[in-house]
């Protein structure tokens, strides 16, 4: 019987060792995680964004030719559209001879105010007919002027039958096809900016504590899983997301349950981190801040 109880006694101090050892354990493995919670703050509500180019007609006319296709990478000053300039080239060569025609008129106004000044000078001549010939001498400067405007305001516009890309990029969303009819203004295609791509992270704001700008990141997209791109915290919004939507938030009838804010954070790429141009604007992205 003596043996038995000590026995027992003994499977008693191994159970309670192993209990006391599992729990040291769980501390330390809770000590540590926390630790890592604090140092490195993650979430999953991140999107990729970028910056979108919206190409439209700054000129009427019909479409002669469209020079991209969809998808297409193009550099900044590439021809994407052109519409017909055959109107805009009549335009050109009307203005330049009403400008002609103002110059012709400003030469003899003139010559007929400088006519004018001497008759007058003479005695030859009423103060009317002098003030008569300056004046017209001066509509007919400021006719000029306007021709001249009118000149490079059309050719402007003959300049603007060629659309060209305002950065580098890829086409998306096209929506022109030759022998279209296009209004001033009217969305033609975007073209995307895969070079400076960078990510909004929600953050709870009980996540905010360590999070400051300059600090380092690693992402994950769902799209290739095990392949990290890194990056850093560039800025942080100056209010919560609710604050800034459409319809924010109001609390009339004096019900009022706290709900955890989520403030949006700036992160940029590291210089080639994606120089496949592997990420596209949308995908979901979990970056964790390594908030040291």
């Amino acid at each position: 019987m003596a043996e038995e109880k000590t026995g027992n006694e003994q499977k008693k101090k191994k159970a309670f060792m192993i209990v006391g050892v599992i729990v040291v354990i769980g501390l330390t493995l809770g000590y540590f995680y926390n630790g890592y919670r604090k140092t490195h703050v993650s979430t999953d509500d991140a999107f990729i964004h970028g910056d979108i180019h919206t190409i439209s007609a700054r000129v009427s006319g019909n479409v002669k030719a469209v020079l991209v296709t969809d998808n297409q990478r193009v550099k900044q000053g590439d021809s994407l559209v052109e519409i017909d300039p055959v109107d805009y080239r009549s335009k050109v060569g009307a203005a330049k001879a009403n400008l002609e025609l103002q110059r012709a008129t400003l030469r003899l106004a003139e010559s007929d105010r400088k006519r004018a000044k001497a008759l007058y000078e003479q005695d030859a001549s009423s103060a009317e007919r002098y003030d008569k010939a300056v004046a017209t001498y001066e509509i007919s400067v400021a006719q000029v002027k306007l021709a001249e405007e009118q000149l490079r305001q059309a050719e402007l516009n003959l300049g603007y039958t060629t659309v060209v890309a305002p950065a580098n990029g890829y086409v998306t969303k096209k929506s022109v096809e030759t022998g279209n009819q296009v209004q001033t203004g009217q969305p033609l295609m975007a073209l995307v900016d895969l070079d400076n791509l960078y990510v909004v992270a929600n953050y709870k704001e009980n996540q905010m504590e360590n999070i400051r700008p300059g600090q380092e990141v690693t992402m994950t997209v769902d799209s290739f899983p095990g392949k990290v791109f890194k990056g850093k915290v560039d800025s942080i919004m100056a209010g919560t997301g609710v604050s800034f939507s459409l319809f924010p938030a109001e609390n009339a009838t004096g019900n009022y349950v706290k709900v955890v804010q989520r403030i949006p954070v700036k992160i940029v790429f590291q210089e080639g981190a994606d120089k496949d141009h592997l990420l596209r604007i949308g995908m979901s992205v979990v970056p964790t801040v390594l908030a040291k």
